[in-house]
């Protein structure tokens, strides 16, 4: 599939606009919403929306930054592993989603040097503010919303205007190597859930992860089927913990009734 101008153009543009959305409060930069977006551009939302839930699966972890750390940009598969899933038939959503990740790394570099250069505005547009300057205020209030905007229409735009040059590369992969990253790009799912477990999983939760584990792996049940289940462990954790501190207050004062005693 060849991408057309208008294409790379409209591409381009809702690249910048999910990427500098993230800074209103909007969760605009994430897999799915890239990636749909590209699917609608290139006319293949089923083959956007795959790339894009397993790009989420794996970012579930990989947006969980421990300590100093700096995860991936969910641009790299959101947008480049899309395009290349779409315009190349060999390319799967998993091994895409490989293939992608070095993108992603080195697109999380721009994200930091543009944080960097915009680490003193919050201060200048004080001091404009204070001197009754509202223009330079308002120009130093935006900045980093419009490089964010500038950058993510460079990216995305010549990420699907470079995309036959991306094709060939792709194209001199050897086949076992290509469905080794598919085997890969199937596993960071998995090591997405882990990251995630190892940050939030507590031992009295270690019994309701097991339960998830059989109902997927031996009972065979959906995805809907398992979060269901969940959500009816929640409930009653939910009430038992409400209905314990109601009955708080009236267990203390039965206390200090009987030390009055």
């Amino acid at each position: 599939m060849e991408i057309s101008l208008i294409q790379a153009v409209l591409v381009g543009l809702w690249t910048a606009v999910c990427w500098s959305g993230m800074l209103f409060g909007i969760y605009s930069n994430r897999c799915l919403v890239l990636s749909f977006g590209v699917g609608v551009i290139l006319g293949d939302i089923p083959t956007a929306l795959a790339v894009g839930a397993v790009g989420e699966l794996a970012f579930m972890g990989f947006g969980v930054g421990a300590g100093g750390t700096v995860p991936p940009n969910p641009i790299g598969p959101g947008i480049v592993g899309t395009l290349l899933a779409i315009t190349s038939a060999d390319v799967t959503p998993e091994s895409a989603l490989a293939l992608s990740i070095p993108f992603a790394v080195a697109i999380q570099f721009l994200q930091t040097a543009i944080y960097t250069a915009c680490a003193g505005n919050p201060e200048a547009a004080k001091r404009a503010l204070e001197s009754g300057n509202l223009g330079k205020w308002h120009t130093v209030a935006n900045i980093t919303v419009v490089l964010f905007a500038i950058g993510g229409f460079a990216l995305g735009f010549l990420a699907a205007y470079a995309m036959p040059l991306l094709q060939t590369l792709v194209g001199m992969i050897p086949v076992w190597l290509t469905k080794g990253l598919s085997v890969a790009g199937g596993m960071l799912p998995a090591i997405g859930f882990a990251m995630i477990m190892s940050v939030m999983l507590s031992k009295e939760f270690i019994p309701f992860a097991l339960l998830g584990y059989i109902a997927a792996a031996y009972l065979k049940l959906p995805v809907v089927g398992i979060a269901m289940v969940g959500l009816v462990f929640a409930l009653k954790h939910y009430f038992d913990v409400k209905k314990q501190e109601e009955n708080a207050p009236v267990a203390a004062q039965e206390v200090n009734h009987d030390d009055w005693i």
